[in-house]
């Protein structure tokens, strides 16, 4: 049934699972569940090829096939012997096996996949005498199993190589970022042509040409020559050519995008694929370092870039470089909301730069964080104060603002009267409704007499105690 729906799982990186649920609802994806790594949602066949030319953050769209449970490697090879095979395949149908593991009790990937191949040769021998052949490359048929502790799922791959390879890209630097993860992050900054974007460390070009697909709407799978589900017994040509052909989606982009790289050879190469991808009337394409920019081009727009990290990539001084980066964010580009995708921590403070958002992301193999900074004059409280959207909170009470308790003053000291302790004298005399008398500097006399009572009074006297020294002589 051509409209009839069945499941379909959208494998992606670790932190882009909510972005591809919202692309998948905007395909018209039902029952959409988001996972580690992966969406799950319900489907008919137009949205399992739409879900391939038009999802710029996943990696493989798999239709799971069956759902079962296994203790170990032979349970695996017992269900599956007993599968259906002859519905997906025939004896001149190629395959392979792809096996992602996470179990205690299924300790070797490999191994799993070497007992789903036993199953599906073993169904056609007992029939036929003979077996399909195994093919590593470029399988007619590609089969996804999915091992969670005991649970298994067998599915059927409609992607073939990966999503990330659009088709665009006739060269690369070295160390590109994955086209994926570039969409991905693009969308995270809410950036969907708005506005300028510029990336003044662009490499290859990956993010300036994700960026003109995402502002234009255009399916980034249109460049792709092959789709694995092209393969399957009931591929539907004629639907998949109506969507490809369908541009209705797409939209006008009126700002530009602008790129640069002190590499005369990465710029190069970033001409070639921004020409590959058709998107060249979007992008203006430089080489420059970032300490050359002295001018915004324009008085709004996003700054994301992917600077060297020191591992495979770096510069002759990284922390001069994260210094630049910072310096020119702080004096070209206010009004400006940067991303900056780094891994290490003392990079990132060279930047000089509060980050208001972090968001953890793998780059390969390195946990790196996405980081954004609001670009604006003056300081950060006073930025913050004028883009509250409540009101400031009252500042708590320090102990220094409470009331003294006036009972626990330790001068003795007390409204209307004084208190003087010493040794064996203790003498207490009202100053209510008295006059003070002028300050005495010639404390001498009374400090030195031995007549005087108060040789015991601590030096540094008060008012009160001299007009009692007055009274008394």
């Amino acid at each position: 049934m051509q409209n009839e729906k069945f499941e379909i799982i959208a494998k992606t990186f670790q932190g882009l699972e909510e972005v591809l649920a919202g692309e998948i609802k905007t395909l018209g994806g039902s029952d959409v569940t988001v996972g580690r790594r992966m969406v799950s949602f319900y489907g008919d066949k137009a949205t399992l090829y739409k879900a391939n030319l038009a999802c710029r953050t996943a990696l493989r769209i798999l239709k799971p096939i069956l759902h079962f449970e296994a203790a170990n490697p032979d349970d695996v090879y017992n269900t599956l012997r007993k599968y259906d095979w002859e519905q997906l395949m025939n004896l001149s149908t190629t395959f392979s096996i792809d096996s992602v593991v996470y179990s205690e009790e299924f300790r070797h990937s490999k191994f799993v996949t070497y007992r789903v191949k036993d199953a599906i040769a073993d169904f056609f021998n007992e029939r036929y005498g003979k077996r399909p052949s195994v093919r590593l490359n470029n399988a007619d048929i590609q089969f996804n199993l999915h091992i969670n502790n005991t649970t298994c799922t067998l599915s059927l791959d409609s992607s073939g190589e990966s999503l990330h390879k659009r088709g665009y890209r006739e060269a690369q630097t070295e160390a590109p970022i994955n086209e994926v993860l570039a969409a991905g992050l693009i969308m995270l900054t809410g950036w969907h042509g708005e506005c300028d974007l510029i990336d003044p460390m662009c490499g290859s070009g990956t993010f300036l040409i994700e960026a003109a697909l995402i502002a234009t709407n255009t399916y980034p799978g249109i460049f792709r020559q092959h789709f694995a589900f092209e393969k399957w017994n009931d591929f539907d040509a004629d639907l998949l050519e109506e969507l490809y052909n369908d541009d209705s989606n797409e939209r006008e982009f009126t700002h530009r995008i602008y790129g640069s790289d002190i590499s005369v050879k990465a710029t190069a190469i970033a001409e070639r694929n921004i020409k590959s991808a058709g998107v060249g009337r979007y992008i203006e394409l430089s080489t420059q370092p970032i300490q050359n920019y002295e001018t915004a081009p324009s008085d709004k727009g996003v700054v994301i870039t992917n600077p060297p990290y020191g591992e495979r990539i770096a510069a002759t001084d990284m922390e001069a470089l994260y210094d630049a980066i910072g310096n020119r964010l702080k004096h070209v580009f206010k009004g400006y909301t940067a991303w900056i995708l780094g891994y290490r921590q003392e990079h990132f403070a060279k930047i000089g730069l509060k980050p208001s958002v972090k968001i953890p992301t793998l780059n390969g193999a390195l946990e790196c964080e996405f980081r954004k900074y609001d670009i604006f004059e003056g300081t950060y409280a006073a930025h913050k104060r004028a883009t509250a959207t409540e009101p400031p909170k009252p500042r708590p009470m320090r102990s220094k603002d409470k009331p003294r308790k006036e009972d626990k003053k330790k001068s003795g000291y007390r409204r209307g009267e004084s208190t003087f302790k010493g040794k064996n004298v203790e003498r207490k005399v009202s100053n209510v409704g008295k006059e003070r008398k002028p300050y005495n500097n010639d404390l001498s006399a009374s400090r030195n007499s031995t007549n005087n009572l108060d040789t015991r009074l601590p030096k540094k006297t008060t008012a009160g105690s001299r007009s009692r020294k007055k009274k008394q002589e």
